[in-house]
């Protein structure tokens, strides 16, 4: 399941704490400086806004895991 069939979804509230969640569950709660960075980032285009709030949640592949041994 990708970001295309389960999005991120985020919330801004008044005293600038982003509320990022998905499926319905709160994820993570992003405050202060970060949040001030990452709202400025969002709202440009939908995907890199997938992006990232995938990576302010942890939950991006960065492309150095290991993988499986397939025998």
């Amino acid at each position: 399941m990708g970001l295309e069939d389960d999005p991120f979804d985020h919330r801004v509230t008044k005293d600038g704490t982003v509320l990022v969640s998905r499926g319905g569950r709160l994820v993570v709660t992003v405050a202060g400086a970060r949040a001030a960075r990452l709202v400025a980032l969002l709202g440009r285009d939908p995907a890199i806004d997938q992006e990232l709030l995938a990576r302010v949640t942890g939950n991006y592949r960065r492309g150095n895991e290991k993988r499986g041994h397939r025998p």
